[in-house]
């Protein structure tokens, strides 16, 4: 198992360096070709529209965007200088920009792209935001944070819950744990649930075993918010990765509350989620 072809997400508007560098890291890893994408939404809100005279909005914005994606595709190339094949795409979209992401995301093993800290729910930028690419690309999303320097394959965390969404994203994360010097996979569950949650990691790290992963499995009781004890033990372990499934609600209540977004606004390391 590897990550042959990459999908980087790349932003338009402003410097994509954590991100490129995550890319990078994982490219030299497995040998990968990288594909830029950048996209954007046409008119993504009125008031832009109202911004140029009659006749002229689609001919500003159009011209607008091809400025600022040959610059991000100038960024891409540099950073990514070293990665043996690189493509590139853009493209202005009349739908949503994830859609269009998501079909092209058809030729990748792995989609990258950023825990953006400027995801504004009521003011979008017209460009894919993170928590709509996981609901829509149907591959592993590996979300960097905007500080990211690259990659490191020491240690990684397995966020275990027993869902879909986790399985999924544990067996999509194999190549990048078997890359890692140190597995740790942790459960927090109430006090009532222990027992059951040392049976299925037992299952789990034999599984895992199996896969050529050897992991250390731990149970920890819930102790308040959930996605705060994770980012503790996260940082706590110094992990360059954490792995864990992605609960995507409708989009208001994944802006509000969902448990993705929460762990995701926490955390300063790099996130591979699956759904």
């Amino acid at each position: 198992m590897s990550f042959a072809t990459l999908m980087v997400c790349m932003r338009a508007d402003r410097s994509n360096a954590g991100l490129l560098a995550v890319a990078r890291d994982v490219a030299a890893r497995f040998g990968s070709t990288v594909v830029g994408i950048a996209a954007k939404q046409l008119f993504s809100n009125a008031a832009a529209i109202r911004g140029a005279g009659p006749c002229e909005p689609h001919q500003h914005h159009l011209r607008k965007f091809a400025e600022h994606a040959a610059v991000a595709e100038d960024e891409f190339r540099e950073a990514l200088a070293s990665v043996a094949k690189l493509e590139w795409r853009t493209q202005m979209t009349f739908g949503p920009s994830y859609e269009h992401i998501a079909k092209e995301a058809r030729i990748a093993d792995l989609v990258i792209a950023t825990i953006d800290g400027h995801d504004r729910f009521f003011s979008p930028s017209g460009q894919a935001e993170i928590g709509d690419l996981l609901k829509s690309v149907g591959r592993p999303v590996l979300a960097a944070p905007p500080e990211a320097t690259g990659l490191g394959f020491d240690q990684a965390l397995v966020s275990w819950k027993e869902t879909r969404e986790t399985r999924r994203a544990v067996a999509d994360a194999l190549p990048l744990l078997k890359a890692m010097k140190r597995v740790d996979v942790v459960e927090i569950v109430e006090a009532s649930a222990l027992e059951d949650s040392r049976r299925r990691l037992g299952d789990l790290g034999d599984w895992l075993a199996r896969d050529g992963v050897e992991a250390n499995c731990s149970v920890e009781v819930s102790r308040g918010s959930e996605c705060a004890r994770l980012t503790a033990i996260a940082e706590d372990l110094r992990t360059d990765l954490v792995v864990a499934g992605a609960f995507c609600h409708g989009r208001l209540h994944e802006w509000a509350f969902g448990d993705t977004r929460d762990l995701l606004s926490r955390m300063r390391r790099c996130v591979l989620a699956s759904r």
